[in-house]
């Protein structure tokens, strides 16, 4: 192989690495988007319902696989988050125990 092919193979091969680089990150900002106006009032009151009360602590779009994530701190201290789909039905539920990945 001559040294100009290898060349533009690397060079297509950067510029892939790039573009899912960028891609990932874009996807990532997006689903840390927090949720606003009434998906946040429907999606909070999902999840709310769903673990018996306590306090959001946070929302945020597309979390984890779901439409829609909600943290709450439960009155005994623990803090869940609520994993809610398209249609503000409840789907999981995973201990939150404030480590980000």
């Amino acid at each position: 192989m001559t040294n100009r092919k290898k060349l533009i193979i690397g060079g297509v091969v950067a510029l892939a690495v790039i573009g899912i680089s960028a891609g990932a990150a874009i996807a990532q900002a997006e689903d840390d988007r927090p949720l606003r106006g009434p998906v946040r009032e429907r999606a909070t009151q999902a999840a709310l319902d769903h673990v018996g009360g306590g306090t959001v602590t946070e929302t945020e779009v597309g979390d984890d696989g779901a439409a829609y994530g909600v943290e709450v701190r439960r009155s005994d201290g623990s803090q869940v988050e609520v994993q809610i789909d398209e249609n503000f039905t409840a789907t999981g539920v995973e201990q939150d125990d404030g480590d980000e990945d």
